[in-house]
């Protein structure tokens, strides 16, 4: 396909993506807040709060909800810790040995914290059982706890005097029951429509290209898919991930995977608008989503079919680690959703992406990953974010900033800035800290990093990046599996996922406690073009300042030489 058909088959594909999205928006997001703001338990809903001892009608504080959300991830690592240990014992093990303990932790760490970041290949190292009992199970989990905390500082903007904000528990329960469950068997019907396939076969025998043989297991694939996606989790089934025909077969395949990771995160701010009471607070988010994201869609796509280097210009693009399926611009569409959102599915491979591609990719993390970000996560980055610009915007006029009728004081600043604090501190400490203690820094630069330089560099930072923004994303050239890179990354995903979670919730019962103020002559509209545009700067330039210096020895050093 030339350069020019191409072009234009790209933009078809983000026409139909965008179509699709604005399509969803409004049900979608509506459904959503239908399901936080009902009061009606379900028969089935009952049922599970009985069992684990729950008053769904008990309204709780901001610790007490970040007690629940701990709990649950708690024993969400402990279970899939378990689950790979004693792997050789469990049905459908596929003859694979028990999963050793580093690797075991950094893989239950993933999952819970919704990063899905893999040093294994899965068709190799985990059986049926684990795949769907620990694996699976934690992709719905974990995606209901990031909606859940989301939902808790939506409360905490909407309610008035009072120091509660819903229930962890019932929370939970509806986010996984009444939209992804449902969501996610509508959509993995349309993957086995698809040729995902969805067995517990034997497996499947394969020539190579060298005539060999190669067996490919089956599995529940289709389902796992669609969660995977949805879920903004992105743990492949197989080793290639979505770039593997048995996940992603075709060209629309590919296009419906791009738009479940992207429909919930974007139809969010469509829920936040109606339990607010203002639509227009929602579309003001929505537009700063939108807008960084096209921008960075652009700046990823322009450096891929620019290629860069001798070799990349004789062969007539930047072909190398792309699937010749989806093409260039179905490589960086499927990319720059995969790392604006946090789920760090590929279907190519991002060490073989241009340095300033790579670097987007990469960008996209250092963002927040709210752009739009994960289920959940990425709406609550937004509004924190928010809430650092009215604050900016009250200094700029001489008054007491306000957001949706709150005031923003010092304590709410407080934990909006320790929000914005930890996961750069996690990016920048974790490939710190690889690089200097002795002993370390010899296994990281002999056996984990492949190639030396600037480009090695990005690896590294690339890994710490996904692990603390919980994306799962890797340059292919890092070698993570070793006991420093397993431990390591596994402390950056539960610091980058939980921490902040704790200032969210206290932010939110910070909130929830005020009374509205009342608009003034000096209060900054939070839903017209100025405060879209400076919340879009603010959410720029906080990233470039923090992350600046280190890019500059990585991708772009890299980027710049010819």
């Amino acid at each position: 396909m030339g350069g020019s058909a191409q072009t234009w088959a790209g933009i078809a594909q983000v026409a139909v993506l965008v179509l699709l999205l604005v399509v969803a928006y409004r049900p979608l997001g509506d459904w959503i807040a239908r399901v936080f703001e009902s009061g009606h338990h379900g028969r089935a809903e009952r049922v599970v709060y009985r069992l684990i001892g729950v008053e769904p009608d008990a309204e709780q504080s901001w610790p007490a909800y970040l007690r629940g959300v701990l709990l649950i991830s708690v024993v969400g690592v402990l279970f899939v810790y378990l689950l790979q240990r004693i792997q050789v014992v469990l049905p459908g093990d596929l003859g694979l040995p028990a999963v050793g303990p580093s690797l075991a932790f950094n893989t239950a760490a993933s999952f819970v914290s919704n990063t899905n970041w893999q040093s294994y290949s899965p068709e190799v190292t985990l059986g049926y059982s684990v795949q769907m009992a620990g694996l699976a199970v934690q992709n719905f989990l974990s995606a209901a706890v990031g909606l859940a905390v989301a939902v808790a500082l939506v409360r905490g903007f909407a309610r008035r005097n009072t120091g509660t904000l819903g229930n962890v528990w019932v929370d939970v329960v509806r986010g996984t029951g009444r939209l992804l469950l449902p969501l996610s068997f509508v959509f993995a019907l349309v993957l086995v429509a698809g040729g995902v396939i969805q067995s517990w076969g034997a497996g499947t025998d394969v020539t190579t290209l060298i005539g060999g043989t190669q067996h490919i297991p089956d599995g529940f694939v289709a389902s796992q898919e669609a969660i995977k996606l949805l879920g903004t989790n992105g743990g492949g089934y197989y080793n290639a991930n979505s770039a593997h025909p048995f996940e992603n077969p075709q060209a629309w395949t590919s296009l419906v995977e791009v738009f479940l990771m992207l429909v919930i995160p974007f139809s969010l701010p469509r829920a936040f608008g109606r339990m607010v009471g203002d639509h227009r607070q929602g579309y003001a988010i929505l537009a700063v989503m939108g807008a960084i994201f096209l921008v960075s869609l652009s700046a990823m796509s322009i450096a891929e079919l620019a290629g860069g280097g001798v070799a990349t210009h004789a062969a007539g693009a930047a072909m190398e680690g792309k699937e010749v399926r989806f093409g260039i611009l179905g490589s960086t569409l499927f990319g720059t959703a995969s790392t604006a959102t946090s789920t760090g599915a590929v279907n190519a491979m991002f060490d073989s992406f241009t340095p300033l591609g790579g670097m987007m990719a990469m960008l996209n993390m250092m963002l927040g990953e709210v752009t739009p970000g994960g289920v959940g996560s990425g709406l609550y980055g937004m509004l924190v974010l928010a809430v650092i610009t009215v604050f900016i915007g009250g200094l700029l006029v001489g008054r007491t900033p306000e957001y949706l009728g709150k005031k923003i004081r010092a304590r709410e600043m407080t934990f909006a800035a320790l929000y914005i604090l930890v996961t750069p501190t996690v990016v920048l400490l974790g490939t710190a800290l690889s690089l200097v203690i002795p002993g370390v820094r010899e296994q990281v630069l002999g056996t984990s990093v492949f190639n030396s330089g600037n480009h090695g560099l990005s690896e590294l930072l690339y890994a710490f990046t996904s692990a603390g923004n919980n994306n799962g994303s890797a340059f292919g050239g890092l070698t993570a599996n070793t006991t420093w890179m397993n431990s390591a990354l596994g402390v950056a995903m539960l610091l980058g996922r939980f921490v902040p979670m704790v200032f969210v919730l206290a932010l939110a019962g910070s909130l929830a406690k005020q009374e509205k103020v009342p608009a003034t002559v000096g209060t900054l509209p939070t839903h017209r073009p100025l405060f879209i545009g400076l919340l879009g700067g603010v959410a720029v330039i906080v990233t470039a300042l923090t992350y600046f210096p280190v890019l500059a020895l990585g991708p772009l050093a890299e980027g710049l030489v010819r």
